[in-house]
């Protein structure tokens, strides 16, 4: 069981490691923003997985597993949401998008209102 639990540590680095080169690569803040919050959540998640698993197989501590639950449950919740307000927040702010941008909804959307 140590196998996997070095597995989804292993993974969860290779996220990381994924969303540096997203960040670099990427053209705009938006899709550099996009990038980080998919590859983040990975990452965390394999970790937070890990976590449980060690804490019931080597130390026997359920409660411990339970706190690293909904710290998954917390993060699925909040991550998307706050990347999302991040993004709202450059749009209003008038950060400029990479010039291969071809649809723009949410503009169009902030046009009816």
């Amino acid at each position: 069981m140590r196998i996997v639990i070095d597995i989804l540590i292993g993974l969860s680095i290779l996220f990381a490691l994924a969303g540096v080169v997203g960040m670099i690569r990427m053209p705009d803040a938006y899709t550099r923003m996009q990038s980080s919050t998919n590859v983040s959540t990975f990452g965390v998640l394999g970790v937070l997985i890990a976590g449980i698993l060690y804490s019931i197989i080597y130390l026997g501590d359920i409660s411990m597993a339970v706190k690293l639950a909904v710290l998954i449950v917390f993060y699925l919740i909040t991550s998307p949401i706050a990347g999302h307000a991040i993004a709202k927040a450059a749009y209003r702010s008038k950060v400029p998008a990479s010039p291969k941008t071809i649809v723009d909804k949410y503009g169009e959307d902030l046009e009816d209102e």
